[in-house]
């Protein structure tokens, strides 16, 4: 393939998709056969690739810098654009759900297939098709208010992303000016960013309704393809964090606040690990870069082969810069089988994160374009990709003194530390979306209110004193995957779950966990999260009582290497 500098931009022909998907669907529809059914499939799915691939791009390139007006424009065409052609998509699928030779696609691609259609048709009917468009510019919106922001800070105007480090500071009165300039940008625009999550949760409660359902809630699951599972399991892992993971963590916080020489520890001394410094780093990011292409290159042939793939075709942008949105991500360009790799490096190990957390979602995509599945099967609900990147942070441990040099035993300690410390943190995101959808009667103030409630149910710890923006309760709205991709947060905390105990299986014997790993990985989405955490010998954490064994590994791990 071409580089992706060189890859040519063309706004999809829209209405010329919108017509071959009506073709699609009446011939799905009279498909006398499972062979011709199945035909017809292949065609569609060709025909959704393409669009997302020219949606991907656009993305991408909109995203590297929100203020390109051309770009700008073109992601505002898919806000109103998508919609269309996934409601289409829906009709499409109705009509091969009805088809009495559906079996065969079952027999082709396996039961799981047919599955996630049955999900898809139940999270969207035309009649909400202006709601979701309406919700797709929300969120643009609170994307590009996020992006806008540059804060004066050390002598320099420099955007939020470039805060991290300082954030991080052995000078305590550093670490706390960086957080209240950060608080300040969005106490400023405190009424914008109440107005946005207001308007998205009417949005998206109006949605849910006109679909039959009481609220976002339930509607939320099919959106996010939760096959096998449900709200009460969720509620029941959520549980086992409270009971079994805060207490140890709030030991854990006590000993990194000793280790820090911190007597009163506040919300703004948190992210300091160890008083000479957190681990970072060493190296320009060009030599970082060189460094994970190394690492790659070592740990496995298939490995080897991806990461040559990504970056000799400049597949990865990871450079903060003005304009460009925050976050990271990695999403698929189908049409050209290419993962593609986006972030905002800050001189911190998160920095070395990326190169592990992306890079395991855009390994399981490079390796699942080599299988030539279809769309549905190309990955499985995001409860299970976030297997592949979270369990990829610690599968490349033996690579990690590359990045870290004399630091790599101080990373290794932060890192489980940070790992096990995020459950909380991710369970508390979680059910506060279940309580403001629940609740749309809440106003900015309540909502506030709730969130400060969850701190000291599932962080006890926090010492919110001296940051007006945290202290107030609103804290949440620096968390994009609130406004963007409702209820996704808990998905990083039962892929974090599986993750850990494939750090447990590493310790034991690193050959087989990269082999267990690899083995998940190549299922794709032809599994449930269930399915493939027991494929990998692991265990499904929503029973209760099995998360307990797991989190005291890993804190005894902890224990024995501490510095």
């Amino acid at each position: 393939m071409k580089p992706f500098s060189q890859i040519e931009y063309v706004r999809p022909d829209l209405e010329g998709m919108l017509a071959q998907l009506d073709e699609l669907t009446a011939r799905a529809a009279a498909a006398a056969s499972g062979e011709e059914l199945l035909a017809v499939c292949t065609e569609y799915d060709k025909l959704n690739k393409q669009f997302m691939t020219d949606s991907s791009l656009c993305y991408v390139r909109y995203s590297i810098n929100t203020q390109d007006e051309f770009y700008a424009k073109e992601n505002d065409y898919y806000d109103e654009s998508s919609p269309r052609f996934n409601d289409k998509s829906l009709v499409f699928a109705r009509a091969v759900l009805a088809n009495p030779h559906k079996q065969a696609l079952a027999d082709r691609w396996g039961q799981i297939y047919l599955d996630k259609l049955e999900l898809g048709v139940r999270c969207a009917v035309p009649e909400i098709l202006p709601l979701m468009q309406q919700e797709n510019a929300l969120v643009s919106q609170y994307q590009k208010l996020y992006a806008s922001a540059m804060v004066e800070f050390d002598g320099q105007t420099m955007p939020l992303p470039k805060l991290g480090p300082y954030k991080q500071s052995t000078d305590r009165a550093v670490r706390k000016a960086a957080l209240e300039a950060e608080g300040k940008f969005f106490d400023e625009h405190q009424a914008e960013f109440d107005e946005l999550y207001t308007k998205l949760i009417e949005n998206r409660n109006a949605q849910a309704r006109a679909m039959g359902y009481e609220n976002y809630v339930p509607l939320s699951y099919l959106r996010m393809q939760r096959l096998g599972y449900g709200r009460k399991e969720v509620e029941t892992y959520r549980e086992q964090v409270v009971r079994d993971v805060v207490p140890l963590i709030a030991r854990m916080k006590a000993r990194q606040a000793a280790r820090c020489g911190l007597t009163d520890p506040k919300l703004y001394d948190a992210a300091l690990y160890f008083a000479d410094g957190n681990p970072t780093p060493t190296g320009t990011p060009e030599e970082i870069l060189a460094s994970g292409r190394k690492m790659y290159r070592e740990l496995s042939p298939e490995t080897a082969e991806f990461i040559d793939f990504m970056m000799d075709n400049e597949l990865l942008d990871v450079l903060s810069r003005p304009g460009k949105a925050p976050g990271g991500y990695c999403t698929a360009l189908p049409d050209l089988n290419a993962p593609f790799i986006f972030s905002n490096f800050n001189g911190t190990s998160g920095d070395v994160d990326v190169l592990t957390h992306e890079a395991g979602h855009a390994f399981q995509a490079y390796r699942a374009f080599l299988q030539d599945l279809p769309g549905e099967l190309q990955s499985p609900g995001m409860e299970s990709c976030e297997i592949h990147s979270m369990s990829m942070e610690f599968l490349t441990t033996p690579w990690h003194h590359l990045f870290f040099g004399e630091q790599t035993d101080k990373y290794a300690l932060y890192h489980a530390e940070d790992a096990l410390s995020f459950l909380p943190y991710g369970c508390m995101v979680d059910e506060f979306q279940h309580i403001v959808y629940s609740k749309p009667e809440l106003t900015p103030e309540q909502r506030n209110e709730e969130w400060l409630k969850l701190e000291k149910k599932y962080r006890p710890w926090n010492d919110m004193e001296g940051i007006p923006f945290y202290g107030r309760g609103a804290g949440w709205q620096r968390q994009l995957h609130i406004y963007q991709y409702p209820f996704y947060y808990i998905d990083y905390c039962l892929a974090q779950t599986v993750a850990l105990q494939f750090f447990a299986a590493f310790l034991k014997d690193p050959k087989d966990a990269w082999q267990r790993y690899l083995a998940l990985v190549d299922k794709a989405g032809s599994c449930t999260y269930a399915d493939l955490v027991k494929s990998a010998g692991l265990v499904v954490p929503f029973t209760d009582g099995s998360l307990a064994p797991v989190a005291k590994t890993v804190s005894d791990w902890i224990d024995a290497h501490q510095l």
